[in-house]
């Protein structure tokens, strides 16, 4: 009789627990889609307002917005696809996913916004990313901390398995009214602490912690990774002519193809690649925000205030 008692209670309990569980969930997910109501009317109002104050605004309500949302239980798992005017990627091995968007300022100019956030199962982990890109003198040989970030906004998230696991990430970096950019970056994690940047490409005779190219912003450059191969492919970059040999702002693709090819943990540098042989990779990479009407267009990206969300591809 106690026996069955004890186990009356026993299932009451479990009953009760699991259907408080349910419901506490059901509170986060409508919690969270409200949120991400709000993140993508922010993010609308930043990308195509035409007025600088009301962009920057928005944009500082968009952050406050979205880290009350990923305090949120369990808010790892909410994807927050509705939400175009920023990008967002999981790491291959689900330990991380990073938050990446730009502003246009008056000038002309970027600045770069994003957080990383910890795959911890339980209490929020954010890295906030501070772009620190007009104070580094030599990016490409800098390893930084997040508060001195190498802003750009990524579409694609690469694993390597060397002796200490890391994470390459190829960007978009808007630079100026002439020029754009294009950044291949390093994402490290030692002692609860992130790093970006790492000296393992291998370029010629010098190595790199980072990669960054410049070309015209009327140009298109295509940067992409190629998984089949180990190998990151990108367009050669050249000037129009001699004279305008040392105006980056001037130079676009001459029809080769370099890239980086991964070998026992670093990326050694080749050249004049054939890419007859380069097997199609339909990874959503990042257009910049002068895209043809035909290119494809994963994310919403703006070079300046428009009364359109324009969307992002591989190529620019």
């Amino acid at each position: 009789m106690i026996r069955n008692i004890c186990l009356t209670l026993t299932v009451i309990f479990f009953y009760f627990n699991s259907f408080a569980q349910h419901s506490s969930e059901s509170e986060n997910r409508k919690q969270l889609a409200s949120l991400q109501d709000s993140l993508t009317r922010l993010g609308n109002t930043f990308i195509n307002g035409e007025i600088d104050v009301d962009r920057k605004v928005a944009n500082y309500q968009f952050i406050k917005t979205l880290v009350t949302a990923l305090k949120v239980p369990n808010s790892f798992l909410f994807p927050f696809d509705s939400v175009k005017s920023i990008s967002i990627l999981n790491s291959p091995d689900n330990r991380f996913r990073i938050f990446s968007w730009h502003i246009v300022n008056m000038d002309g100019s970027y600045r770069f916004y994003g957080a990383i956030q910890m795959n911890t199962g339980g209490s929020l982990k954010l890295y906030p990313l501070e772009d620190y890109s007009p104070l580094l003198k030599n990016p490409e040989d800098s390893v930084t901390d997040n508060h001195k970030w190498y802003g750009a906004q990524y579409y694609k998230i690469v694993r390597v398995d060397a002796a200490t696991p890391y994470y390459v990430v190829l960007g978009w970096k808007g630079n100026t009214e002439v020029s754009t950019k294009k950044v291949i970056d390093v994402i490290s994690f030692k002692n609860d602490k992130v790093s970006f940047g790492l000296p393992v490409f291998d370029e010629k005779t010098k190595i790199k912690r980072r990669v960054i190219f410049e070309y015209s912003r009327e140009a298109s450059m295509m940067l992409r990774y190629v998984p089949e191969q180990h190998l990151i492919v990108f367009d050669h970059l050249s000037p129009p002519d001699k004279k305008t040999k040392d105006k980056p702002q001037t130079y676009g693709p001459d029809f080769t193809y370099d890239g980086f090819r991964q070998q026992n943990g670093r990326w050694e540098y080749v050249d004049n690649l054939d890419m007859r042989n380069m097997p199609d990779p339909h990874d959503a990479d990042f257009i910049d925000p002068n895209a043809k009407s035909g290119d494809a267009k994963p994310k919403a990206v703006n070079t300046k205030p428009a009364k359109t969300v324009k969307k992002p591809s591989s190529n620019k």
